[in-house]
């Protein structure tokens, strides 16, 4: 099979694995919380083991530490998912916010180039964004994941499209 076609099937997988999550994106937001719930449990059990390997003692102490929280937050996570979904939706809210003002905060020291209105206007817009999920959070809340995972999958998918189609196009321009 050629590369530009597994490319091809990776995007058209990623398009419509998309627009299933955003067919249910309340059970898509728990099935995220549950990974990152692995991810964190199994991130801490590793960090656990690689302390006991340090040689000073506070570095091994901090090594224990830092893995017994990352291994609670991931059974948090896991065995309480629904809970989780409201933690990590004020989460993404608070990085909204935050990466918002930071681009607006940049803007406004771009204000002599080109590139003040795009970057005032993508600030503007997550800190919009931010204060809408924020005024409705009890609704969006629970969906809120999923829907950025749909959102990612249909971008991400739509991108793997244009990279088969440019690679279908540059062997044959490399061929003539």
């Amino acid at each position: 099979m050629k590369i530009w076609v597994k490319w091809l099937v990776l995007g058209i997988l990623s398009i419509v694995f998309g627009f299933v999550v955003l067919a249910n994106p309340v059970a898509a937001s728990v099935t995220v919380t549950m990974l990152a719930g692995i991810m964190f449990a199994v991130s801490g059990g590793i960090q656990i083991f690689a302390g006991f390997g340090e040689t000073s003692t506070s570095s091994r102490m901090l090594g224990f530490v830092l893995g017994l929280l990352m291994l609670l937050l991931g059974a948090s996570l896991m065995f309480r998912p629904l809970e989780g979904v409201i933690s990590l939706a004020t989460l993404v809210t608070i990085v909204f916010a935050a990466s918002g003002i930071a681009r607006l905060i940049t803007a406004f020291q771009m204000r002599a180039t080109q590139f003040f209105w795009p970057m005032l206007l993508s600030g503007g817009l997550s800190v919009l964004l931010a204060g809408y999920i924020i005024a409705n959070f009890f609704e969006i809340a629970p969906s809120l994941l999923g829907i950025l995972l749909g959102i990612e999958l249909l971008f991400n998918g739509a991108g793997l499209l244009f990279l088969a189609l440019f690679l279908r196009t540059a062997k044959n321009q490399l061929n003539q």
